[in-house]
């Protein structure tokens, strides 16, 4: 698998990354060693994680896995943090987000992450304390990059600025955000202050949080997250008229290219302008091999401008 650049940093991953969203509720250990194994295998090296996927366990879960079946060193690895709350501070305050990491760290058994993801703008606390647990994470090796997790543009901008004046130590590489032929919004203004900034962007939910590949053109498959009591709402909320008019587009463009609609959905948001990685999630080792499978799709120009021109956001 190809390997790209995160934003104007040093860092590079493969252009597919794989999420652990469903680890520890609809994937248990052995299913999650398959999924990882699989992923490496095809040349994957990013994996995202979140404190907030099963509280936790996702993170105990991969812990273990990289600890019998997948050398640490094979992975670029990347933690998001939520929105703590403890005796030294809640949300983006510096005691709340070091001790969330070193909790996470914990978790994983492991003594740092590629790239530390920050949680949401937080207006309570300010900015510079919120930079200043970067630094002091980078420069005690807990943490290579870091990353803001769902910015405007205006904040992320304003995060770039005000790390510069901090050096540059605490400056933001990535930003991840939801990002598919259904969920075009961060366009309007987080793309291109992403550019300005040197930000590269991971994009989640690549598939349309799955409506994309076309499992719920005829209604909800009772083995999908659609008909998950946990995941349902959050599939749901994909699931209107306009997503059925884009998905009859990717069908028609699946057939006439002799591919998968998960293919060309994925190819689609993996080649935009800026996008670093494109984070899938998978039910089996089966299913994440279709994703890593996309790694030899290239959409044609023609194709891609019709894609475009269907999902332009109202």
């Amino acid at each position: 698998m190809r390997r790209r650049q995160v934003g104007t940093s040093g860092l590079q991953v493969s252009r597919i990354g794989l999420g652990t969203m469903t680890w520890g509720e609809d994937t248990d250990a052995e299913a999650a060693t398959e999924q990882l194994t699989t992923f490496v295998d095809a040349g994957g090296t990013l994996v995202e994680t979140a404190d907030v996927y099963s509280d936790g366990k996702a993170q105990e879960i991969l812990g273990e896995v990289m600890n019998t079946a997948v050398p640490r060193d094979y992975l670029v690895l990347t933690g998001r943090g939520g929105l703590p709350t403890g005796v030294l501070g809640d949300g983006a305050a510096r005691g709340a987000l070091l001790g969330a990491l070193d909790a996470m760290l914990r978790r994983l058994g492991t003594d740092h992450l590629d790239l530390w993801q920050l949680p949401g703008w937080d207006a309570a606390v300010p900015l510079e304390e919120t930079l200043s647990a970067v630094q002091v994470a980078v420069m005690s090796g807990r943490v290579r990059y870091a990353g803001v997790v769902g910015p405007a543009g205006w904040q992320l901008a304003t995060v770039a600025e005000r790390a510069r004046t901090l050096g540059n130590i605490a400056m933001p590489v990535s930003a991840q955000v939801e990002y598919s032929l259904l969920s075009r919004v961060a366009e309007a203004d987080l793309v291109p202050a992403a550019r300005h900034h040197g930000v590269g962007l991971l994009a989640w939910a690549p598939l349309g949080r799955g409506v994309l590949t076309g499992k719920y053109a005829d209604g909800t498959p009772a083995d999908s997250r659609g008909a998950s009591p946990v995941l349902a709402s959050y599939v749901e909320a994909r699931r209107n008229e306009r997503s059925a008019r884009i998905v009859q587009a990717v069908l028609t463009a699946a057939d006439g290219l002799g591919t998968s609609p998960l293919a060309v959905a994925l190819a689609w948001v993996r080649d935009r302008p800026g996008v670093a990685a494109a984070i899938v999630g998978a039910r089996d080792a089966a299913q994440l091999s279709a994703s890593m499978a996309t790694e030899a799709v290239e959409l044609p120009a023609e194709i891609r401008s019709a894609l475009d021109d269907v999902s332009v956001p109202i």
